[in-house]
């Protein structure tokens, strides 16, 4: 995080321990109650009408609302600047689903980044396409020239910036420049930077999907997603909402409330731990490049710069050509695990290949390896994945 951000991020480290704490929700005490329901009781016919007339203002059924989920939903509509509502729904996957079946229809087409995350692409080229949505990819680096794919009946853009694996970079304020003159909505998928360190509608984002899995729930033990939209485009989202009928459990939603409150000072930590891994990496001789936008030496860094104020534990790394047998290195990890997901407190290391993954700008055919960086001590990962790469080097010589 630079100097120039300091502001603005103690800013976002108070809103963390003070949203989603309305006193009616609390009683005095500090955490909201979980709230496990789904039948509300009414004394009178006439209460009930009586809510059934306004079933988002007040308890009407649970799947409607409780202080649980009304405490994490006004937490993210205050931490997401610009942001008119959140709803809630049970994993990030979900969210992304939510929010481009908020916007899309049948005969309408829809611009992804062709660095999206995979179970995404997989929705719109499967289930949108099954619902004559037609969906094209973009290079990610596109910015303004993304007019150029833009058609009549382009309903939305959706960006995720960075890339969950290539760590790609979009110039988010041209593309939504060139959607909003074409009257197209603007989707995003703010997974690596959270609010904390990207304030995705300050760039032209019009909805947020915040896959809560990951860092906000920050421990692995969650499946929860959210999605805040502008005040345009708010009614619609919270329209589908309700027509798909999408809840979370109210303890998942619990412990984000609780990751929220000690967000800003897990992601300080991953972020100096990765940025110092990734410039270790930067001189190793067995690496070929390093994708952490926070260095200066990735392509569009300025973006990074510009965009965000912080960068988070997740980054990637080339190996040189020539040298393969990946298990070598990952099976024998001290402290680096083999997993999916990103974003608790443990450090993660995955090979993954892109040829099934990418249409546009086809990656080279060398070892490509992705971290994610926990709180465990940097110099142990240092070492760590120093005895990696020597035991990978030793099966290629």
């Amino acid at each position: 995080m630079s100097d120039t951000d300091s502001s603005k991020h103690s800013k976002i480290d108070s809103l963390l321990v003070q949203v989603g704490r309305k006193l009616e929700w609390t009683k005095g005490i500090v955490n909201p109650v979980i709230y496990r329901a789904s039948t509300v009781l009414f004394p009178t016919l006439e209460q009930k009408e009586r809510a059934e007339a306004a079933p988002d203002d007040h308890l009407f059924y649970g799947r409607r609302g409780t202080p649980t989920i009304w405490a994490l939903e006004n937490a993210l509509t205050e931490l997401e600047q610009q942001a008119t509502g959140t709803v809630l729904t049970p994993s990030g996957l979900s969210a992304v689903t939510l929010a481009l079946l908020s916007v899309v229809k049948a005969g309408d087409h829809l611009l992804v980044t062709d660095a999206a995350y995979g179970p995404t692409r997989s929705f719109c080229t499967n289930m949108l396409k099954d619902y004559s949505v037609e969906c094209d990819f973009y290079d990610p680096g596109i910015g303004s020239g993304i007019a150029k794919m833009m058609r009549p009946n382009t309903r939305a853009v959706l960006v995720e910036s960075p890339g969950s694996l290539t760590m790609d970079l979009q110039d988010i304020p041209a593309i939504s420049e060139v959607a909003h003159s074409r009257g197209a909505v603007v989707i995003a998928d703010n997974c690596w930077a959270t609010p904390v360190f990207c304030q995705s509608m300050n760039l032209g984002v019009d909805i947020t999907a915040h896959p809560l899995t990951k860092y906000v729930g920050g421990h692995s033990d969650i499946m929860l997603g959210a999605v805040s939209a502008n005040e345009e485009n708010w009614p619609r989202v919270k329209r589908m909402h309700r027509l798909l009928g999408l809840c979370a459990g109210p303890d998942d939603i619990f412990l984000a409330l609780r990751g929220i409150r000690t967000l800003a000072v897990r992601l300080q930590r991953h972020e100096s731990s990765a940025l110092k891994i990734a410039q270790w990496l930067e001189g190793h001789a067995m690496v070929d490049q390093v994708l952490h936008p926070a260095l200066p030496s990735f392509p569009r860094h300025d973006l990074w710069k510009r965009d965000f104020s912080g960068s988070s534990g997740l980054f990637s790394f080339v190996i040189k050509p020539g040298i393969h047998n990946p298990e070598a290195m990952v099976n024998d990890m001290q402290h680096f695990s083999i997993g999916f997901s990103w974003g608790g407190y443990e450090s993660l290391i995955m090979p993954f290949d892109l040829q099934n993954t990418r249409i546009r700008d086809p990656w080279p055919e060398r070892l490509k390896i992705r971290l994610h960086v926990g709180l465990e001590d940097v110099d142990d990962l240092i070492q760590d994945l120093a005895d990696g790469l020597d035991r990978l080097n030793k099966t290629n010589t």
